[in-house]
């Protein structure tokens, strides 16, 4: 997988839809994020332009929230929860198989954009700890067997 090129029309599809809307912003990044798997750092001044505010007020909001990012991401995004209901069931463990699995460490994404390792302080879903949640989908009462085999659903060994 290649890092998606930066589609001009859709940029401008997405900024005319909010226009002038400076309550926008968390919106217009949320959809630029959702277009490209990450926002462009290139993207903070025609954003800022477009809505109206400072670009500093963009990269503010870009830098703050944890969901945003302006690195690519793999095209799975792999969280692991560090949460105490997790830790007490074992998550480190999960997480130091996860790391292994993808032979990546926390923050990292693979070479070829399939995977992201990210860890997060909880999912909220304690009552099926350990869990981890790849892209929108939770995992819960982890294994390395199971971690293992829904790795593989998303294309871990195919290239083995």
């Amino acid at each position: 997988m290649e890092i998606k090129a930066i589609d001009l029309d859709r940029v401008r599809s997405i900024l005319n839809k909010h226009q002038d809307e400076k309550w926008g912003l968390i919106p217009v990044l949320q959809e630029i994020q959702e277009a490209f798997g990450y926002i462009p750092p290139e993207m903070i001044l025609p954003v800022a332009e477009a809505l109206h505010v400072f670009p500093s007020q963009v990269q503010g909001v870009v830098t703050f929230y944890a969901g945003f990012s302006l690195d690519p991401k793999g095209k799975n995004v792999v969280k692991v929860c560090r949460g105490t209901a997790c830790h007490v069931r074992g998550g480190r463990s999960i997480l130091r198989f996860v790391k292994r699995e993808l032979s990546l460490d926390e923050g990292e994404t693979s070479p070829d954009y399939q995977f992201s390792l990210e860890t997060v302080a909880c999912l909220g879903a304690c009552f099926l700890a350990p869990t981890m949640m790849v892209n929108k989908t939770y995992y819960g009462r982890l294994s390395p067997p199971k971690v293992s085999s829904i790795l593989n659903q998303y294309g871990k060994n195919e290239k083995e």
